[in-house]
């Protein structure tokens, strides 16, 4: 029986929107497949690791109504190698789906879409958020860098949500550095904490479009909806409480550095060739309008970079893990950063924005 005639990137890319969060060996082998169905003139793809959940939908008025499942990396590996513009006919006979492109024949098992696993949806909603997909793009740019993978404190493998007012805030930490970004809403909402997976916040990253179309986020009890174009995300949160990051951001460090963020990225780059590949430690030195940057290793080599500097105030030697510092310098957009030191090589380090007083960027010191 044909299911569908279509051209290739009209299958390829909304398999390729939801199939980032599939699992290639999962407990359940049908979670490495792809449910796709049509109904009423529209064809969906859903796929889910039963923490998140993907969907996306597009017009396809030709055609049998069907659903099954598939495996989500084959069926894209095929959809990939078969050329541009080819006409793809999807047919199905009993429990196999037939691939057929130009001279090209694919036979794929599937798996009944009845026995697919999907999310229970949470319609308990608690609060409404509408952004431009662009600014939320945006922000969680500034933030998910600074998330843990794979910690122990499972609550710090994620990204913090939380509305008050009209403040929308996002907050991630690894217990070694902390990345705070907030934005002004149109509407007050009440106040809501959450925590997304980090697995959630790469994928949601991905595919947010670079434009002011809205994303309409749905805060519930025990999920959070985000809905852009044709696309849905379903994420569990993660049952946990995070750290109060109002106390890890210092609020006494006096030694000011204003500093370029390009020629100091540039500088920590060059330097980074000779860090210690297992501790990736980096030395700062503050003196009397110089910045300098060491990095050594095990095998006594050593890179060194001065940068001039309007700073007349008292030495400090500190030690920084480098790739905290190129992580942050990587992800802002302004030239013009300011680095708050403390007293002390023992005092973590502010780092902010002048012209995006909304972001803060909180390094903690490494002994070298």
């Amino acid at each position: 029986m044909l299911l569908i005639q279509a051209e290739r990137d009209s299958l390829l890319k909304p398999l390729a929107t939801v199939t980032g969060i599939v699992e290639r060996r999962h407990t359940l082998p049908i979670l490495s497949n792809v449910l796709i169905g049509k109904q009423n003139g529209m064809l969906t793809f859903l796929a889910t690791d039963l923490e998140i959940q993907i969907t996306t939908e597009y017009p396809s008025p030709e055609g049998s109504d069907f659903q099954l499942t598939v495996s989500a990396k084959k069926f894209q590996d095929i959809l990939r190698a078969i050329p541009d513009g080819t006409t793809v006919n999807l047919d199905q006979d009993d429990s196999r789906l037939t691939v057929k492109a130009g001279k090209s024949r694919f036979n794929l098992q599937t798996l009944p879409a009845q026995d697919f696993p999907r999310l229970t949806i949470d319609t308990s909603v608690k609060s409404v958020i509408k952004l431009p997909q662009r600014q939320l793009k945006n922000l969680i740019s500034r933030v998910q860098y600074a998330m843990a993978h794979q910690d122990i404190r499972y609550y710090l493998n994620g990204l913090f949500i939380l509305t008050e007012g009209k403040e929308f805030k996002l907050v991630a930490t690894d217990g070694h550095r902390l990345a705070f970004v907030a934005c002004e809403m149109e509407h007050e909402v009440e106040r809501n904490e959450v925590i997304l997976p980090r697995k959630t916040i790469l994928e949601l990253y991905k595919l947010l479009a670079d434009i002011d179309d809205e994303v309409t986020i749905e805060i519930a009890q025990n999920q959070v909806k985000f809905a852009f174009g044709n696309i849905v995300i379903h994420s569990k949160v993660v049952d946990g409480k995070f750290p109060d990051y109002n106390r890890v951001v210092p609020t006494g460090n006096d030694k000011l550095v204003p500093l370029n963020r390009q020629q100091l990225l540039s500088s920590l780059q060059r330097a980074a060739i000779l860090s210690n590949e297992k501790f990736r430690g980096v030395r700062i030195v503050l003196g009397d309008g110089t910045l300098k940057i060491i990095c050594n290793n095990s095998e006594q080599e050593e890179a060194t970079e001065e940068l001039e500097i309007p700073y007349q105030g008292d030495p400090l030697d500190i030690g920084f893990n480098i790739g905290y510092l190129i992580d942050v310098l990587t992800n802002l957009d302004h030239e013009a950063l300011v680095f708050a030191f403390g007293d002390h090589a023992t005092s973590s380090t502010l780092v902010t924005v002048p012209e995006e007083p909304n972001f803060k960027y909180v390094v903690m010191p490494m002994r070298i």
